[in-house]
C-alpha cells in the first residue's frame, strides 16, 4: 500500500521516514518529495509498505502524531487518476450550481 506523509519538517530524509514506519512493518520504499529548484523537502513524501494490514496499522498508529517537530498526516495515497477524476467532478458540480 502507497500512503501519503505530510506536513514533515524539511530535514526530512528518506531514512528518517524509512524507520518511522519500520517499526509497524516491511518498507519497500520511503521517498521525500524534493522541490528541483531548491533542492529542498517539499514537506510531503511516500511510504510504501508491503503488506496492507500493516500499512493500516502505520497510518492509524501515526496520524497526527509530531515527528521531528511537526504534527503529521497520514493517509493511503490516492492514485493521481483518481485525484484528478475527483478534482474534475467537483469543479463540474460547482460549475451546475452557479446555472441553477
Amino acid at each position: 500500500m502507497n500512503i501519503y506523509v505530510g506536513n514533515l519538517s524539511f530535514n526530512t530524509s528518506n531514512e528518517d521516514l524509512r524507520l518511522l514506519f519500520e517499526s509497524y512493518g516491511d518498507v519497500d520504499a520511503a521517498k521525500v518529495v524534493i522541490n528541483q529548484r531548491w533542492q529542498r523537502s517539499k514537506g510531503f513524501g511516500f511510504v510504501e509498505m508491503t503488506w496492507d494490514d500493516h500499512a493500516k496499522a502505520a497510518i492509524s498508529a501515526l496520524q497526527g502524531t509530531e515527528f521531528m517537530g511537526r504534527p503529521i498526516k497520514v493517509a493511503e495515497a490516492k492514485p493521481l487518476v483518481e485525484k484528478h477524476y475527483a478534482q474534475q467532478k467537483q469543479e463540474i458540480q460547482e460549475e451546475f450550481n452557479e446555472e441553477n
